[in-house]
C-alpha cells in the first residue's frame, strides 16, 4: 500500500476510536504522535493559540479547522510527556531521567511549585519514600495568582504555604487514565477534597484547573503540571448563591422554583447565574409574570443548569448540552472568554464548588418554555407578528389561554397579500391561530385542527415533511408557555370547495367531466374523502373526432381503468413530496404513478404538471395536458390502440391481442350520499327559552337537521322582535301559537311542508293582521316564522309535536282582516275559522287542488248569537247579497305556495282563477243580500252537508 495514503488511514482510525481501554488524554496523546511522526521518535505535535501561551494536544475537529476557540492556532512539535531530545540527533530519542518528586518538579518546568517546596519544609516529604500525586502549578500559574494571596502565602511558609502545597497533593500515584470525570479524590489537606473532571476532547481539569503536562512519572509518585493554583472547597452551589450579593434575584427566583434545594444536594453541576444586573435587562413586567407561575419560572431556572461540570478550560469549541430544563444551549469560546449560544456574556468563571461549578453571566437566558407564544416569533415571521397586532388578534392569545400559531415566512406575505381588504386579511390570519397547544410530535395524518374563525385545517404527514392544508412546515417550530409556534412556508387556504365543483367552476375539464359522467365515476369527485387527482384539460383530448369519443366510451372497463389511473387515494402536495427522487404513488386503478418534485415543479410519469395543489375538501386537483397511461398495461383492440396513440404520445403503448380490462369494482364509491351535515342519534328534545325584560332580536335564525322536536319559548314583558326566522326539518309537527294583550303583526308567513297538520291560533285584545299566509304541503317539513316590523309580544308560547292536525282560529274582540288566504296542495284537510265580534272580511280566498273530495269547507260566523252556516257553493250569494258590517276593499290577489300553474278553482279550470276573483269583486262592490241562516236547536251541533266534488283528470 502505498504509504502517502497509510498515514491518513491511521489518522481516521484513531480518531474514532470510542471504546479502547484507556483515557480521552492519552488517546489524544497518541493521535499528536502520528501527526509529528515526520519528526523523528516520541514527538507530539501541539497546537498554541496565536497571542497567548496556551498549548493544546487538539482533537481531530480542531486540528483540521487549525483553529481554538475561534483563534488561529499554530503548531509546535515537542518531546512527548517522559522524553527528551539528545543534541545532534532528530526527535526525542531519550527517556527523560527518573527521579523522587521534588527532583521532577524541576524537569518538567515547574521550578517555582520546587522552590516553595522547598521553603516550606515540603522537600523532605516529596523526596523521601511514598507513593504521592502531585498536581504542580507551572510558573505561569503562579505568576496569574493574586498578588495579595501570593503574598500571605509566601510570608507564612510554614502554614500557608506548606497547606496550600499539601492540597495539590493526594497521598497515592494516579495516572491520567485513573482520573475519571465527575471523579473526587482526597487531599493531603484535612481531607478535602480535589475534583476531577476528565473530558471526551482529552482535557482533564482538577478544580477546573487544566493538566498542561501529564503522567511525568517520578519513583515515589507521578507529577502533573496545571495551569493555574487551586484553592481550597467546602461550599455547595446554594451556599455561594446565599452569599453573593451579585446574585440575589437569582437566588429569589431559585427559591420560587424549587431548584436552590436541589443546589444544595450533592451532585455535578453547572449553573450559568445571571447577576441582578442582568435581570434588570429583561421586559418590564416580565420577572412579576413568570414569578406567578412555578412551573414557568422552574423552566427558567432549569436553563440555566447543567448536569454536569463544565470547566472553562475543557470548551475549545461550540459544543451542544442539555439543560436541566430540556432543551439545549451551545458552550463555545472565543479567546478567553466563554459565549453561550454564541453570545460573551461571562463575568466571571469557574467558582468550584462541592457539587458544581459556578459560571457568572451578564443576560438571562430565557428557554422558548418561559415565553408566551408570540414571543417565539422570531426575524423571519416579523411580518406576521406585526399584522397580528394590528388586526387585533394578538387580544385574543392572553397570557392564561393555550394556542397554537402556524406563522408564516416573510416571504408568504406579497404585495398582493398586503392590499387584501383588511376584515379578510384578519379572517385570513385568523385561519392561523388554533384555538388549542399541539406541538409537533401531536401532529398526526387527518387531524382536524379548529383555528380561531371557526374553520377545520386538515393536517398531512409525509416521509420529510408535515403540512396544513396547502402549506408545510419549515424547521424550526417552539414551544412556549402557553402553546406552540409552526413555522410556514405560505399562507393556509382552507378548502372551500370539492373535487366536483373546482372542476366545473375552472372551465378547462369539460371533456374529463363528461368522460367521468359517463364511466357513472362523478360521484367519485362528489363524496366525502381524500384523493389526488391528475385532471388532464380538454387540450389533453385535442384530436379526437366524434367516433373516437363515441369508441372511448363503448367500453366502460377501458373507459374506467383510464379514468382511474389519474386518482391516487390520499391527499399529496406538491411540499410533501420528497424532492429529487421518484415518489411512487398507489393509483385507484391499481398500477402507480411516478411522480417527481424538482424546485417546486412536479412531473407524473415524464409529463409536466403546469398548475398544482388546486385544494380542494375531498381531496387536491393537480393539472395535466397529457391523458396517464400505465406504461406496462398493454390494449388489446387495434381501433383503440390507434386512439390512444393519438392521446399518448410520451410512452410507447403495448399490443396484445385478446387482452381485455378487467372490472373494477366501484366499492369505493358511496352512491347516493352527497353531504351529511349533522346528525343526532337521540331522543327528541324539549327546548325552552325565556326572555324577561325588553331584549331587542334584529334577526334569529335556527336551523334544526334531526329527530322530531319539541320547542317552547316563552317571552315575558316587552319585548321587540324585528326579524325571526325558524326553519325545521324533521316529521310533521303541531303549532299552536297564543298571543295575548294587543300585539300588532306587520307580517306574519309560516310555512310547513309535511304531512296535513293542524294549527290552532287565538287572539285576545285587539290585534290587526295586515296578512297572514299559510300553505300546507306533502314534502318534508320546512317551518318559517318572520315578523316584520315592531310587534310586541306578552307572551308567546310554541310547542312542536309530531301529530297530524286541524286548524282552528278564534278572533275575540273587534279584528280586522285585509286578507286572509289559504292554499292547500295536499290531502284532505278540514279548516275551522270562527269570528266572534263584529269582524269585517275584506276579501277570503279558498282554493284546493288535488284529490280531496267529500269534505265540506264551513265558514262560520258568529254575530249576535246568530249563527250562520255556509256551505261552499252559496258563498258567492251571501257575499251578492251583502249584509251589515260588510264592506268591499279590493286587494290585489296573494297567492304563496309551489306551482300555481296546476291549481283548480272550484269550477275545475285553471283559466279562470283572475276571472272568477274579479267577478267575485264586483259583486261584493255591488252588495248582495241572503237570507239568514236558521238557527239550531240550544245546545244541538248542526252537522255539515258533505258536497262530493268531481275534477277533471290530470293532464
Amino acid at each position: 500500500m502505498n504509504p502517502l495514503f497509510l498515514v491518513p488511514l491511521v489518522l481516521f482510525a484513531l480518531c474514532s476510536l470510542g471504546s479502547v481501554d484507556s483515557s480521552a488524554y492519552d488517546k489524544i496523546v497518541t493521535h499528536s504522535r502520528i501527526r509529528a511522526r515526520n519528526e523523528g521518535p516520541n514527538v507530539c505535535a501541539l497546537q498554541q493559540v496565536m497571542g497567548t501561551k496556551k498549548k493544546y494536544f487538539s482533537t481531530c475537529r480542531n486540528w483540521y479547522k487549525g483553529s481554538i476557540c475561534g483563534k488561529k492556532a499554530m503548531v509546535l512539535y515537542e518531546c512527548c510527556p517522559g522524553y527528551m531530545k539528545l543534541e545532534g540527533m532528530k526527535g526525542c530519542p531519550a527517556v527523560a531521567p527518573i527521579d523522587h518528586v521534588y527532583g521532577t518538579l524541576g524537569l518538567v518546568k515547574a521550578s517555582t511549585t520546587q522552590q516553595y517546596a522547598d521553603i516550606s519544609k515540603l522537600r523532605e516529604e516529596i523526596e523521601g519514600k511514598g507513593s504521592f500525586t502531585m498536581f504542580a502549578p507551572s510558573n505561569d500559574a503562579w505568576e496569574q495568582l493574586d498578588p495579595v494571596v501570593r503574598a500571605a502565602l509566601v510570608s507564612n511558609v510554614n502554614i500557608e504555604l506548606y497547606n496550600a502545597l499539601h492540597f495539590h497533593m493526594v497521598n497515592r500515584r494516579l495516572l491520567t487514565k485513573d482520573l475519571r470525570n465527575d471523579m473526587t479524590v482526597t487531599s493531603m489537606y484535612n481531607d478535602l477534597g480535589l475534583f476531577i473532571n476528565h473530558y471526551s476532547n482529552g482535557i482533564v481539569t482538577v478544580n477546573c484547573a487544566r493538566i498542561i503536562h501529564a503522567n511525568q512519572v517520578a519513583t515515589n509518585g507521578v507529577v502533573h503540571v496545571i495551569d493555574r493554583v487551586i484553592s481550597a472547597v467546602g461550599n455547595t452551589i446554594a451556599d455561594v448563591l446565599e452569599v453573593n450579593e451579585e446574585l440575589s434575584s437569582f437566588k429569589a427566583a431559585a427559591m420560587a422554583s424549587g431548584v436552590m434545594e436541589k443546589l444544595t444536594q450533592p451532585g455535578h453541576y453547572t449553573v450559568f447565574a445571571p447577576t441582578d444586573e442582568a435581570f434588570g435587562k429583561l421586559s418590564p413586567g416580565y420577572l412579576e409574570r413568570v414569578m406567578g407561575d412555578k412551573a414557568v419560572v422552574a423552566a427558567l431556572m432549569n436553563y440555566h443548569l447543567l448536569n454536569s461540570v463544565q470547566c472553562s478550560e475543557a470548551i475549545m469549541a461550540g459544543t451542544v448540552y442539555e439543560t436541566a430544563e430540556g432543551s439545549s444551549i451551545t458552550i463555545g469560546c472565543d479567546g478567553d472568554s466563554l459565549t453561550v449560544n454564541g453570545i460573551k456574556m461571562v463575568l466571571k468563571k469557574d467558582i468550584v464548588t462541592t457539587n458544581g461549578v459556578i459560571h457568572l453571566i451578564d443576560q438571562v437566558l430565557v428557554p422558548d418554555s418561559a415565553k408566551e407564544v408570540l414571543e417565539l416569533v422570531g426575524e423571519s415571521q416579523s411580518t406576521f407578528s406585526d399584522m397580528v397586532s394590528e388586526l387585533g388578534l394578538a387580544a385574543a392569545m392572553s397570557a392564561g389561554t393555550e394556542y397554537t400559531l402556524l406563522a408564516p415566512v416573510n416571504t408568504a406575505f406579497t404585495n398582493e397579500v398586503m392590499s387584501t381588504d383588511q376584515n379578510l386579511l384578519r379572517l385570513i390570519l385568523g385561519n392561523h391561530i388554533l384555538k388549542f397547544k399541539v406541538t409537533l410530535s401531536e401532529l398526526y395524518n387527518g387531524q382536524l385542527l379548529e383555528t380561531l374563525a371557526g374553520k377545520l385545517l386538515r393536517v398531512f404527514i409525509y416521509r420529510t415533511a408535515v403540512c396544513i392544508e396547502n402549506s408545510c412546515m419549515v424547521r424550526g417550530g417552539k414551544e412556549g408557555s402557553n402553546g406552540a409556534l409552526h413555522l410556514m412556508r405560505s399562507l393556509i387556504k382552507p378548502a372551500q370547495r370539492s373535487l366536483y365543483e373546482i372542476l366545473m367552476a375552472d372551465g378547462r375539464f369539460k371533456i374529463f367531466l363528461s368522460l367521468m359522467e359517463s364511466a357513472d365515476l362523478t360521484e367519485l369527485l362528489r363524496q366525502e374523502g381524500t384523493y389526488t387527482v391528475f385532471a388532464p384539460t380538454d387540450d389533453a383530448f385535442k384530436g379526437l373526432s366524434e367516433e373516437d369519443f363515441a369508441l372511448l366510451t363503448s367500453d366502460l372497463n377501458a373507459l374506467r381503468t383510464i379514468l382511474l389511473y389519474h386518482f391516487s387515494n390520499g391527499i399529496f402536495i406538491n411540499g410533501g413530496l420528497e424532492g429529487g427522487v421518484t415518489n411512487l404513488l398507489k393509483t385507484i386503478q391499481g398500477n402507480n404513478l411516478q411522480v417527481l418534485s424538482v424546485n417546486n415543479s412536479i412531473h407524473v410519469n415524464s409529463v409536466d404538471v403546469p398548475d398544482n395543489d388546486l385544494m380542494a375538501t375531498n381531496g387536491v386537483v393537480h393539472v395535466v395536458k397529457n391523458i396517464l397511461y400505465p406504461g406496462d398495461l398493454p390494449v388489446g383492440r387495434e381501433d383503440l390502440l390507434v386512439l390512444l396513440k393519438k392521446l399518448i404520445k410520451y410512452i410507447q403503448i403495448k399490443f396484445m391481442s385478446g387482452f381485455s380490462y378487467a372490472e373494477i369494482p366501484l366499492t369505493f364509491i358511496n352512491p347516493g350520499i352527497h353531504k351529511v351535515t349533522r346528525i343526532i342519534q337521540s331522543e327528541p328534545t324539549v327546548t325552552e327559552v325565556v326572555v324577561e325584560g325588553k331584549p331587542t332580536f334584529t334577526k334569529v335564525t335556527r336551523v334544526i337537521e334531526s329527530e322530531p322536536t319539541v320547542t317552547e319559548v316563552v317571552v315575558e314583558g316587552k319585548p321587540t322582535f324585528t326579524k325571526v326566522t325558524r326553519v325545521i326539518e324533521s316529521e310533521p309537527t303541531v303549532t299552536e301559537v297564543v298571543v295575548e294583550g294587543k300585539p300588532t303583526f306587520t307580517k306574519v308567513t309560516r310555512v310547513i311542508q309535511s304531512e296535513p297538520t293542524v294549527t290552532e291560533m287565538v287572539v285576545e285584545g285587539d290585534p290587526k293582521f295586515t296578512k297572514f299566509t299559510r300553505v300546507i304541503q306533502s314534502e318534508p317539513t320546512v317551518t318559517e316564522m318572520v315578523v316584520e316590523g315592531d310587534p310586541k309580544f306578552t307572551k308567546f308560547t310554541r310547542v312542536i309535536q309530531s301529530e297530524p292536525t286541524v286548524t282552528e282560529m278564534v278572533v275575540e274582540g273587534d279584528p280586522i282582516v285585509t286578507k286572509f288566504t289559504r292554499v292547500i296542495q295536499s290531502g284532505p284537510t278540514g279548516t275551522k275559522v270562527v269570528v266572534e265580534g263584529d269582524p269585517i272580511v275584506t276579501k277570503f280566498t279558498r282554493v284546493i287542488d288535488g284529490r280531496a273530495t267529500g269534505k265540506v269547507t264551513k265558514v262560520k260566523k258568529l254575530l249576535e248569537s246568530e249563527v250562520q252556516v255556509l256551505q261552499e257553493e252559496k258563498i258567492t250569494r251571501v257575499i251578492e247579497g251583502g249584509g251589515t258590517g260588510y264592506t268591499t276593499v279590493i286587494e290585489p290577489q296573494i297567492i304563496e305556495g309551489p306551482d300555481f300553474s296546476k291549481i283548480t278553482t272550484i269550477h275545475g279550470n285553471p283559466n279562470l282563477i283572475d276571472a272568477e276573483s274579479e267577478r267575485i269583486t264586483r259583486l261584493i262592490k255591488e252588495g248582495v243580500r241572503t237570507a239568514p241562516a236558521k238557527r239550531s236547536p240550544a245546545g244541538v251541533r248542526r252537522r255539515s252537508r258533505l258536497v262530493r266534488r268531481h275534477h277533471k283528470p290530470r293532464q
